[in-house]
């Protein structure tokens, strides 16, 4: 008798335990469970790993048996023995600030443009966006082809205005990075253009009218009315873009490889120079962590700006 009873208690805790919503909420954890795994090996362990690798010394082609803990002499050597790291650390703000404020600026100017003045806005945000989506590599070959500096049709023009000697682009040190920005910064345009018309499509009509019976001409509805509205936009743009900005690599890999002498060098390229040319992986982990920390901090002074304002 008492182990009928025990053994229904037992059936009945099951029952209670074995709930429909409990059910389901272990079905989709077991559905998530692939990319948990995936996400602690390849994410949470890869994190931790390059953080130890940045105190360490580690030639990747001897094996896991050569690291050798080192302590702090990768970051005593990055700001002390090695000064193509404070020319990367140069041309990073200097390209994030060639392709982050200028083409957010000239986005929401041309967004403005189409989504008041122009006829056929769906073709105009197609033709915009076809180079975001567009190989990166493709959009470089082609650039590069148009800075030749004495057969691309960039500088044919330039001649046949009378300018005798233009810019040499990319294989001038004092261009290199600016023509990287300037392609990037076409390649990118589309994106922002679409973001910015997306969010002018939420602001009301109404404010405008009423702007403009107030007496208030263009300009001050755009700094009155468009710039304030946009302020989520803009901000997550900023965000956005600021982080890309400082994991550019692929585009300056292809055309410049940080050259010429390292005026278009950048942390990421430095990164790919000491792990896969050097096989420093150690060395290599604590710019990588340089650049996290820089990424970091920026983000947060972006972020406390955007809330104080």
């Amino acid at each position: 008798m008492e182990a009928t009873k025990q053994t229904l208690i037992e059936r009945e805790q099951r029952k209670r335990f074995w709930t429909p919503a409990r059910k389901e909420a272990i079905l989709g954890w077991l559905f998530l469970l692939p990319e948990i795994i995936g996400m602690l090996i390849f994410n949470v362990f890869a994190l931790g790993f390059s953080l130890y690798l940045s105190f360490s010394s580690w030639d990747l082609l001897s094996g896991m048996s050569g690291i050798k803990f080192t302590g702090i002499d990768n970051y005593i050597r990055m700001f002390q023995n090695d000064p193509t790291i404070i020319v990367a650390l140069k041309n990073n703000f200097i390209y994030t600030i060639l392709t982050v404020p200028i083409p957010i600026a000239i986005s929401l100017v041309l967004a403005v443009i189409i989504h008041k003045k122009v006829y056929f806005k769906d073709y105009f945000k197609v033709t915009f966006f076809i180079p975001y989506i567009s190989s990166i590599i493709a959009i470089a070959a082609v650039w590069s082809a148009l800075f030749h500096p004495s057969l691309g049709p960039i500088n044919q023009f330039l001649m046949n205005i009378g300018i005798e000697n233009p810019p040499r682009w990319l294989v001038d040190p004092n261009m290199s990075l600016v023509s990287v920005a300037i392609i990037s910064s076409w390649a990118g345009l589309g994106y922002t253009i679409i973001i910015f018309l997306a969010g002018l499509t939420n602001i009301s009509e109404e404010l405008y009218e009423a702007a403009e019976i107030d007496g208030a001409n263009g300009l001050q509805k755009f700094f009155r009315i468009t710039i304030p509205m946009l302020r989520p936009t803009i901000f997550f743009l900023l965000i956005t873009m600021l982080i890309g900005s400082f994991k550019v690599f692929d585009i300056i890999s292809f055309l410049t490889e940080g050259g010429p002498h390292n005026s278009s060098t950048v942390l990421v390229y430095r990164i790919y120079e000491e792990g896969f040319v050097n096989y420093n992986m150690g060395y290599a982990s604590s710019i990588s962590w340089l650049l996290f920390a820089i990424i970091g901090i920026l983000t947060a002074l972006t972020w406390k700006l955007n809330k104080d304002e």
